[in-house]
């Protein structure tokens, strides 16, 4: 195979996006192309210690600053960029967390009002080893410490809305967003539907790692160096975001309440597994309620996001998007090796 093109994208604090729609691509590629980017947190670097607390360092809506936009020369709205990530390592030594007053799944919100006193605002640090593959949690009023798994990802993958909409970062929708799956490391291919000419995809909030659910509201926040492969399918864009690995098939929704979150991943598993294997919507919605999984990304952000995942073993020798996400694969190693 043929050396991939290979773009690197290295944004200035004054390149960062805060929205997705509304802002002209940094760069355009084609098909195919490795780009190699570098990505900020998503308090843009400023709370760095247990005092940075975010409501005095960092300024709304000046939060979660992604790389991008990347338009991706052909794409056309009604068709599928697919993005695949190669690596995702974080390029500190550290990362952060924080609660919130007003924010997370365990406290008052300003869409579910409580009489109680909001959370006190604290900052955690982790010191993040690549060498051990650790980050190591330290809590703050006592000697407890743990060392968890590093497992980098993306929470913030997404294309410009449809219809000229300008949507603030922070929130996840049909056009992806911050989505805040865990899903999205490095392994995966995500699939999402162009709205606008060139999709103008954005990517940034890395996570050293995080739970399911996201539910303080943040996870082990840093920032990233990511390569990821770009790649274009004429037609067939979906209407919420995909992922696939090497081992699922994942559909994701986002809404508020949590349960219609819940249905539109469901519903979009059951129709893509449908579809894929020739059943009518009844068998397929009893295949998915018998061997599908239901992870929550997040319910904590301005919307909800559920995943759904089905066993790509249940395929056979099915592929979704005619095997792209295995192409894609190849194309990774290809870069890997030539490097």
């Amino acid at each position: 195979m043929n050396l991939p093109d290979v773009v690197t994208l290295s944004p200035t604090p004054d390149d960062y996006a805060y929205t997705f729609g509304g802002r002209a691509p940094l760069v355009t590629v084609r098909p195919g192309t490795v780009v190699e980017l570098t990505t900020e947190d998503c308090f843009g670097g400023r709370v760095r210690g247990f005092a940075d607390l975010p409501s005095a360092v960092c300024a709304f809506p000046y939060l979660n600053p992604v790389t991008g936009p990347i338009a991706v020369a052909g794409a056309e709205p009604g068709d599928t960029l697919a993005v695949h990530f190669v690596e995702i390592t974080p390029a500190r030594d550290w990362g952060v967390s924080s609660t919130f007053p007003h924010f997370g799944a365990l406290t008052a919100t300003h869409t579910t009002a409580m009489l109680h006193a909001p959370l006190e605002e604290r900052v955690w640090v982790y010191e993040l080893d690549t060498a051990a593959g650790v980050c190591r949690f330290r809590a703050r009023n006592s000697d407890f410490t743990a060392e968890l798994p590093l497992d980098p990802m993306h929470g913030t993958v997404g294309v410009a809305p449809a219809g000229g909409e300008t949507l603030l970062s922070i929130t996840p929708g049909a056009h992806g967003g911050n989505l805040d799956t865990p899903e999205m490391r490095a392994g995966t291919t995500a699939y999402f539907g162009v709205n606008v000419p060139g999709g103008l995809l954005a990517i940034g909030d890395g996570h050293a790692r995080q739970g399911e659910g996201e539910v303080c509201g943040t996870a082990v926040e840093t920032a990233m160096r990511t390569t990821v492969v770009v790649d274009l399918i004429k037609g067939g864009g979906p209407a919420w975001p995909r992922l696939e690995n090497d081992r699922y098939l994942i559909s994701t929704g986002s809404a508020r309440p949590l349960e219609d979150a819940f249905r539109i991943s469901q519903h979009d598993l059951v129709c893509w597994s449908g579809e894929l294997l020739g059943l009518d919507v009844l068998d397929a919605y009893q295949l998915v309620s018998q061997a599908g999984l239901a992870p929550a990304a997040n319910v904590c952000d301005t919307n909800y996001t559920m995943a759904a995942k089905l066993p790509k073993s249940l395929l056979g020798r099915t592929r979704a998007y005619d095997g792209l996400h295995d192409r894609l694969r190849e194309t990774a190693a290809t870069y890997l090796r030539g490097r």
